[in-house]
């Protein structure tokens, strides 16, 4: 569960039950309580993965929802931060782990690296900012943090396929959902 609109579809979909009570929903947990006479535990899981939300089964898969999470909120939800603090800094005080055993479990558990998985997300904004029309590459770039317009063209190139020009034509057709990048 990364994005507000997941925890919306769990609200929807959940919230109006008589078998089970949503008392919290959070980027990547829920907290909820029912009656055992009614639903088990089984189900519930089953109505999670139905929505497309598997179980966090280990620690390590935990620490990767978590991280995803926080690169999510960095990169999407704190305008201009990213430009202001390195993601390795923002990473390890968000979740109170060196960068490196962050890295180091993010690779393991998706086969992407954590700075990959990071790009991937910075290149999904910049898709975004350029489909609503309101900024230039150049402020796109300053919001991102990348050093120019050139850079961040050259790696939307490497990650798209494609040019920033050529996804101004059709940008609704290129986009990516967020839980798909890693």
């Amino acid at each position: 569960m990364v994005s507000r609109s997941c925890i919306r579809l769990i609200r929807q979909c959940l919230g109006q039950r008589s078998d089970l009570k949503l008392d919290d929903v959070r980027l990547g947990r829920v907290a909820l309580h029912y009656e055992p006479r009614l639903i088990k535990p089984a189900q519930i899981e089953a109505l999670f993965l139905d929505l497309g939300f598997p179980r966090v089964k280990n620690e390590d898969e935990a620490l990767v929802e978590a991280i995803k999470i926080a690169a999510i909120e960095l990169i999407h939800y704190a305008y201009n931060a990213n430009s202001l603090i390195r993601n390795s800094d923002y990473l390890s005080e968000k979740l109170q782990k060196p960068y490196d055993q962050l890295s180091r479990v993010f690779s393991a558990q998706t086969g992407l690296t954590l700075e990959q998985y990071i790009i991937r997300l910075k290149i999904e904004k910049v898709k975004e900012l350029l489909a609503e029309e309101t900024y230039s590459l150049s402020e796109i770039a300053f919001m991102l943090g990348y050093s120019s317009v050139q850079y961040l063209s050259n790696q939307f190139r490497k990650i798209t396929g494609m040019t920033v020009t050529a996804f101004k034509q059709d940008p609704l057709a290129h986009r990516q959902p967020l839980e798909e990048l890693a």
